[in-house]
């Protein structure tokens, strides 16, 4: 009976310590420990921060409370401030985005711009989630089909980061509505729309109205995310969709670039499929439209694609918003067979005009760099991007590397793209008579070089 008793004893004695311990570490989690310099790193969160003696942020006109200040939403984007600097996440936290289109790709930028602190979201979306959409969609389950998508978002937003404010408009963008969602001085417009008529009418009142937007092009029908870029609309190839849209907001606005947007180089895997009607029978897909001009048939989408559309979106928005300068690798349409002609005709050169070519310190693969990154695949006298993307291959016959300063060895930091008779002007005068005759040329090269010499470690 003793021996009973003592284990009972110690059951009890177990419960009670464990319900203590639930208990103690329940206050830790709705609790957070306070947030120090050496918790967030390299002293990002300052000393204002922890006493929350931060001066209030304004946001589109309207004084806020600043809420990194608050400590769980300071430890939440611990990460972002350690990259960005608080200074720079502060503006992030300031900042106003506008999002239209919230499927595959709208759905995965509005997310990260969440999860990135934007203050401020506006969300819209006439459509509902469907169960054909789960298998791109951002944070929709089976539980949200029917459900708006601009609400359901929202709904699954306010779990994540309710410190955000968010707005959820269940409406189609157009004529009508556009200073109701425009309004309000947005610090980016996000255009995820996949209808010709509507991403032409609010890319084109965008420009109008003075607003930065970028625009996602065609996700469906690709497989591969290494093709997936960031350029002016006029360099986006391979694509029907930026085709029609650069058609349009050129003949329609007078629009000719200027507009950044995200696509792939790839080329469409599948095509529309034919439209079938209730018989099953082939049919006008027209004659079905709920909304006018907006697509009826189904274009086959791999999930993971659309969702890397939106994660690149939300990047660039993110490091425009803090100020961050992130060189895009820029699109230049050369294979290794034009980098190897212009390092052949390099060495060719440099034979013909020092006799040698032993002060050749490049290889292919640097020329490729050199080239690609510096110079864009065009002359450096060639400040007009029209001919870059679409059709650049053409150009590798009039283009050679030259020297820029004579004296100096044909390094990396030392190698500009010149046209033919360019190259040869280049050869008959000196870098002073350059320096003093053309400054601006002069500032621009140097300043392209001096960050290949940074990059390269020189």
């Amino acid at each position: 009976m003793e021996e009973k008793v003592k284990i009972l004893a110690f059951i009890g004695a177990g419960a009670v310590l464990g319900s203590a311990a639930t208990l103690a570490i329940s206050k830790l989690l709705y609790n957070p420990l306070p947030i120090n310099n050496q918790s967030v790193g390299n002293g990002y969160i300052s000393e204002a921060v922890k006493l929350n003696e931060l001066p209030g942020s304004k946001c589109n006109g309207m004084a806020t409370s600043n809420p990194l200040t608050d400590e769980v939403v300071s430890e939440q984007l611990t990460r972002n401030i350690q990259f960005f600097g608080l200074e720079a996440q502060q503006k992030v936290t300031a900042s106003y985005v506008v999002v239209i289109g919230l499927g595959g790709v709208g759905s995965h930028a509005a997310s990260m711009l969440l999860r990135s602190g934007v203050g401020r979201l506006l969300l819209v979306d006439f459509d509902q989630v469907s169960v054909s959409s789960l298998n791109r969609h951002a944070v929709a389950t089976r539980e949200d089909v029917g459900t708006s998508k601009a609400l359901c978002l929202k709904k699954h937003f306010q779990s994540i980061f309710p410190e955000c404010h968010i707005h959820a408009k269940v409406m189609l963008y157009d004529s009508s509505s556009e200073e109701e969602i425009l309004s309000g001085h947005p610090d980016f417009v996000l255009d995820c729309i996949d209808n010709i008529d509507t991403k032409v009418a609010l890319l084109a009142a965008c420009v109008q109205r003075g607003l930065k937007v970028l625009s996602a092009t065609g996700a469906g029908a690709r497989a591969d995310p290494t093709r997936i870029r960031v350029a002016d609309l006029r360099e986006s190839t391979n694509d029907p969709l930026s085709r029609s849209v650069r058609h349009r907001l050129r003949k329609d606005h007078g629009i000719d670039g200027g507009i950044p947007v995200v696509f792939s180089l790839e080329k469409p895997k599948a095509k529309l499929l034919p439209f079938k009607g209730p018989s099953g029978e082939e049919e006008n897909p027209s004659d079905y439209q709920i909304v006018p001009g907006f697509r009826v048939r189904i274009i086959p989408v791999l999930g993971t694609i659309p969702a890397i559309f939106g994660q690149v979106m939300a990047s660039y928005v993110v490091t425009q918003l803090a100020g961050l300068p992130v060189q895009m690798e820029p699109v230049v349409n050369f294979d290794m067979d034009h980098y190897e002609i212009l390092h052949q005709r390099l060495i060719e050169h440099e034979e013909l005009l020092y006799g040698t070519a032993m002060q050749v310190e490049v290889d292919v693969e640097e020329v490729m760099y050199i080239a690609k990154e510096l110079w864009h695949g065009r002359s450096a006298r060639d400040l007009s991007i029209k001919d870059v993307g679409r059709a650049m291959w053409r150009s590798i016959n009039e283009l050679i590397l030259v020297r820029w300063d004579k004296t100096r060895p044909a390094s990396v930091s030392n190698l500009i793209l010149l046209r033919f008779k360019e190259a040869d002007e280049h050869e008959s005068r000196s870098l002073e008579d350059i320096k003093e005759e053309e400054p601006d040329f002069f500032v621009r090269v140097t300043t392209v070089l001096k960050r290949a010499e940074l990059e390269f470690g020189f």
